[in-house]
């Protein structure tokens, strides 16, 4: 069972960097969220998500 929720956050991650990467952030910006994601998978997720680049937040 940990096998698919590790993978589950996986995807969700690279989901995330590539909508990132996607966005119109500047580089810096881009590159910061990247690695927040990549540090903190479950935590970065959820901050992406409510105040990520181009996002809802800004």
């Amino acid at each position: 069972m940990e096998s698919v929720l590790g993978l589950l956050i996986f995807i969700a991650d690279i989901y995330a960097i590539i909508k990132i990467l996607q966005s119109s952030a500047s580089g810096l910006r881009k590159l910061i969220w990247i690695l927040v994601v990549l540090i903190l998978p479950v935590i970065g997720l959820v901050i992406w998500f409510f105040a990520g680049p181009g996002g809802r937040g800004g």
